[in-house]
């Protein structure tokens, strides 16, 4: 019993040198993927975020939840397309979007945070005009033979044009936790909808937070794809690129890299990528000396 205890207390005083750095700092987490799902996940990464804020960090939460918005989409009886990754979104599909992201995930990452011991407070890129946006362009869609280049127009998928960071830091020094839906205003008016890696990422550079941290499905970034005994620990920019041309880096995982490198090369000190399905990878990740995932360095 007391070997147990000894080993508790060594792993604290592990933590002591990151807790007296990180003190007053600020870390963007995107929670997505099927951490999202799961209630036992859901409770621990809510936990350790919780945590953060009373040693003194300062999380701030930006999450997705394509898959949700799928789902009530199906029930709908609309069906979802997308092009490189990027989901056409219409009016109607729009309206379900803000739906699902802020009605739904926000609310109930909010309720948590607030049960559990936090003081969570949701915000969407429309409140005081958090994220301005503009209209994403037409996306060029190629046939299998990668030819017949076609543009499509996405819809109200938007970018990105610029972060008003005066809100989240307001909230932060009185004490609560943000929690951001990807949704952006136009300016005319408009709702759009914006890719969650890219969001905490912008948000990252506009908080000039000390960590990025983005919580997936996968512990990391393998030298060869699938392969876990060659995960890579620190990846380098360079190196990033050389794996997104060649494949390497594919699919959803693309948008995380991506943000993470454009974090990583305006001013957020450290970014993360870590599996959302290990119990307290967050803490696992800032506290030990080893860390789980990749971090993405500028060299």
């Amino acid at each position: 019993m007391i070997e147990k205890l000894i080993e508790k207390a060594e792993i604290l005083m592990e933590s002591l040198p990151y807790i007296k750095t990180f003190n007053s700092k600020t870390f963007v987490i995107k929670y997505g993927g099927s951490a999202m799902l799961d209630e036992d996940l859901k409770k621990s990464i809510i936990h350790d975020i919780i945590l953060l804020k009373y040693i003194g960090i300062n999380p701030v939460i930006v999450h997705g939840g394509g898959p949700a918005v799928t789902k009530y989409l199906d029930k709908m009886g609309i069906k979802s397309k997308f092009v490189n990754g990027l989901r056409v979104t219409d009016k109607e599909t729009m309206n379900i979007v803000q739906m699902v992201l802020v009605g739904k995930i926000n609310l109930e990452i909010v309720s948590m945070l607030n049960l559990y011991g936090g003081k969570g407070i949701g915000l969407t890129g429309k409140d005081s005009n958090l994220i301005i946006a503009r209209k994403h362009l037409p996306e060029m869609q190629y046939d299998a033979q990668g030819k017949n280049e076609e543009a499509i127009d996405l819809g109200f998928v938007g970018e990105i044009e610029k972060i008003d960071p005066t809100p989240i830091e307001f909230l932060c020094k009185m004490g609560y936790i943000p929690v951001i839906s990807p949704i952006g205003v136009g300016l005319d008016g408009e709702s759009y909808n914006i890719n969650a890696d890219a969001v905490a990422g912008e948000i990252a550079q506009a908080l000039k937070a000390e960590k990025l941290i983005m919580l997936t499905d996968v512990d990391g970034i393998y030298e060869v794809p699938d392969n876990k005994s060659t995960k890579i620990t620190a990846l380098t920019l360079d190196k990033a690129m050389q794996m997104i041309s060649s494949n390497k880096i594919s699919g959803g995982m693309i948008p995380k890299v991506k943000a993470c490198m454009n974090a990583t090369s305006n001013g957020v000190k450290r970014t993360h990528i870590i599996d959302g399905n290990e119990k307290h990878s967050i803490l696992l990740e800032i506290f030990t000396d080893k860390g789980i995932g990749t971090m993405v360095t500028k060299d």
